[in-house]
């Protein structure tokens, strides 16, 4: 799988950057819950019901 994310996006998101992949709708929300940190731009954690 690789190194351990440091953010999680919505798909789309211009602060993404170049090194990034593509997860399915579930994982995001135990990222978050583990503590990866949301952008701030486009904000997963309000998209997915999560507050932070």
């Amino acid at each position: 799988m690789g190194a351990r994310p440091i953010e999680v996006h919505v798909g789309g998101c211009y602060a993404a950057g170049k090194r990034q992949r593509v997860i399915t709708r579930e994982h995001p929300l135990p990222a978050l819950v583990d503590g990866i940190r949301a952008c701030i731009h486009c904000r997963p954690d309000t998209e997915l019901g999560v507050l932070g």
